[in-house]
């Protein structure tokens, strides 16, 4: 009995041995099987790419001005033998101005070539960009231009957009301090005639192609679809308020309200304390709209044209559309230099505010460094297609104690005639208004500001 038992345990450990004997023979098999099939796939792989190769190898061959050209327009003719007035006629800025941009930029938009690839140049990529703003032409043109893929181009304006609004915004556009808005209030007094003021506000409709859902929301009051930029420019004509963003259909109050200005200036943020006298009356600074704005304490704007106004008011309206001039040279002289906010804009609504933010700064960069502004470029832009929007708020809509105050600043003006012993405002000439902002005066008034 023992032998027997004995026996059928040798018999079972048999079995048991021979059973995982075949489990790994199998386990071998399709592990080599698998082996097989990936090196094949591997081969197969390897095959394809050569055959991709000799077909980029044989087209670079037959057609080389499709990538040849293109690098050589950028890397010998743009960088080698573009002289002054080629760097302003095609992008908008001296040579000087544009390598500073690229040096600003650089933290954000550096980049790393892999072994795959070569990273573009950060100096091609921002003019890429560039590019796109001045002239708003289509992103397939730029692609044959610069020698990259049309995918290339608009990951290029959308990065290069978001990092000057990151990176300079704090440079260029910011709200001035309580002495750079004591140096504003004094230029606006000795170029504008207008005593205590900070700055001037105003609206530009930006036109844009008709959104993918045709939605009437971007459809303003002239029947054409356009984003609305806000914006507010001191005495030389550079930006330190923006907002951007809001489609064409929206107000202007309600922009202003919407805004973190509203809520700055009513809390008297923009003005000193305590508040600076005229005609021994406390006064805090102010800023100058037009119609389509609800008059407060520190807005004004003028009396509504009428045959009953007195000459006291009309006075007041002759120097307020004089000092409001400024804005709207500051409006066409950014228009001029980035055109694609004169033309229709055909990129993504996303995208929009944040190239109208990247163009403001864009502008004011270039005003600070004294870059030259080419006069034919408001040619180009005279002659709008699209007729801005004229909206006039009713007169319910002000507060009742701003009244006071323009009465006040009348009363400025009729003592300020008394003493001069000058002619009614009514018949004194407007300047041109494209005299007023010329690089020459700038430099002037910047530099006598540093004086002061």
């Amino acid at each position: 009995m023992a032998r027997e038992e004995s026996a059928r345990h040798i018999k079972s450990l048999l079995v048991h041995l021979l059973r995982q004997r075949r489990e790994y023979i199998n386990n071998a098999l399709v592990q080599r099987k698998n082996e097989i099939h990936r090196r094949i796939r591997h081969r197969k792989f390897l095959l394809q790419r050569m055959k991709r190769m000799r077909m980029m190898a044989s087209s670079a061959h037959t057609r080389p001005w499709s990538i040849t050209e293109s690098t050589d327009w950028w890397e010998r003719v743009v960088l080698k033998e573009f002289d002054h007035r080629d760097w302003l006629e095609k992008f908008r800025m001296s040579k000087d101005t544009f390598f500073t941009l690229c040096s600003k930029l650089q933290p954000r938009l550096a980049r790393m070539n892999t072994n795959f690839r070569q990273a573009l140049p950060l100096e091609k990529r921002v003019a890429i960009a560039l590019w796109r703003l001045a002239t708003n032409v289509e992103y397939r043109t730029i692609s044959v231009l610069f020698g990259v893929g049309c995918s290339t181009v608009g990951q290029c304006v959308r990065e290069v957009c978001h990092a000057i609004v990151l990176l300079l915004k704090p440079i260029y556009l910011q709200q001035p301090s309580e002495q750079e808005l004591d140096e504003t209030v004094r230029l606006f007094s000795m170029r504008w005639g207008f005593p205590h003021c900070v700055g001037v506000l105003d609206s530009l409709h930006i036109p844009i192609i008709t959104p993918p859902n045709k939605t009437n929301h971007c459809c303003n009051s002239n029947s054409w679809h356009s984003v609305v930029l806000q914006g507010v420019v001191n005495g030389l004509g550079q930006f330190w308020d923006v907002c951007a963003g809001f489609p064409g259909s929206t107000e202007d109050v309600n922009i202003l309200q919407s805004s973190t200005l509203w809520t700055t200036a009513s809390e008297g943020r923009l003005s000193p304390q305590p508040p600076r006298n005229v005609l021994g009356q406390p006064l805090g600074y102010l800023l100058l709209g037009d119609a389509a704005h609800p008059m407060q304490t520190w807005l004004l704007k003028c009396y509504p044209e009428s045959t009953q106004l007195t000459a006291r008011q009309r006075r007041f309206n002759y120097h307020l559309r004089h000092a409001h001039t400024v804005v709207e040279v500051a409006f066409q002289r950014l228009k001029a230099r980035w055109q694609c906010l004169h033309k229709r804009n055909d990129c993504r609504l996303d995208l929009v505010p944040t190239m109208i933010l990247a163009c403001c700064i864009l502008h004011n960069m270039c005003e600070v460094h004294g870059d030259t502004f080419i006069e034919e470029w408001i040619d180009e832009v005279s002659q709008a297609d699209c007729v801005q929007p004229c909206d006039t708020l009713p007169s319910y809509m002000d507060d009742p104690n701003a009244e006071r105050v323009r009465s006040l600043l009348c009363d400025y003006f009729c003592q300020q005639q008394q003493q001069e012993g000058g002619h009614v405002a009514e018949n004194l000439p407007y300047r041109s208004i494209a005299s007023f902002l010329h690089a020459a005066e700038t430099t002037a008034a910047a530099e006598l500001l540093t004086l002061l």
